[in-house]
């Protein structure tokens, strides 16, 4: 089992790092940062929560530091981001990566579970594990670009839908079925909920002042 997480996890998360990253360098081109700016505001957010969760977990060496060809890949994708998008391509650009976020989140959440899980993490650990993986690029990517954290500010769920697909791996853990099947659980859960709340446009209450 060791040799199959060793090979699908890595490859799960490179589809993740592609979406964040282009979701960084989004956010930075719109706030007219330079090429450096951008290279940082993209790498923070593919590789921030992986990062922190393996700070938490003291786990080395760090992903992008064991796969370096990964970050290579993300500096890459970021510097022919910004040659060839346009101010008039953001919004249209902002809209498709959606779909490749919310599917980068499940599978972001899906590995930090996993990986704590294997640690021997308590469930609840494990679970914050993959929230914090899935959505703390996010968290980093807003505080660089001073703005406050989407994260807490959106109101339509997306940290939620990670806790929920991390208690998705946690029961199917606690059943019999393999590895595979939990983490399938996992990203379908985070993803599908994630798809689900931007489709039907809920939101979280929010606070009501005088």
């Amino acid at each position: 089992m060791q040799s199959w997480s060793a090979l699908v996890l890595p490859a799960l998360e490179l589809v993740a790092i592609a979406a964040f990253a282009l979701s960084g360098v989004i956010e930075a081109t719109r706030k007219r940062l330079d090429a450096f700016g951008v290279c940082v505001v993209g790498f923070l957010t593919a590789f921030g929560g992986g990062t922190l969760r393996d700070v938490l977990l003291d786990r080395r060496p760090f992903f992008w530091v064991e796969h370096q060809y990964v970050l290579v890949g993300v500096l890459l994708l970021c510097i022919v981001a910004i040659s060839i998008m346009r101010r008039r391509h953001l919004q249209q650009t902002e809209r498709m990566i959606q779909w490749p976020d919310a599917v980068g989140l499940g599978l972001f959440c899906a590995t930090g579970v996993h990986l704590a899980w294997t640690l021997g993490m308590p469930w609840l650990v494990a679970v914050m594990m993959g929230v914090i993986t899935a959505s703390f690029g996010g968290v980093l990517r807003d505080l660089i670009c001073n703005e406050i954290p989407a994260l807490f500010k959106d109101h339509r769920p997306y940290a939620l839908c990670a806790v929920a697909g991390g208690l998705a791996y946690a029961l199917v853990q606690a059943s019999p079925l393999p590895d595979w099947m939990a983490i399938g659980a996992c990203v379908i859960v985070t993803t599908g909920l994630r798809l689900l709340t931007l489709w039907r446009d809920w939101r979280l209450p929010q606070w009501q002042g005088e």
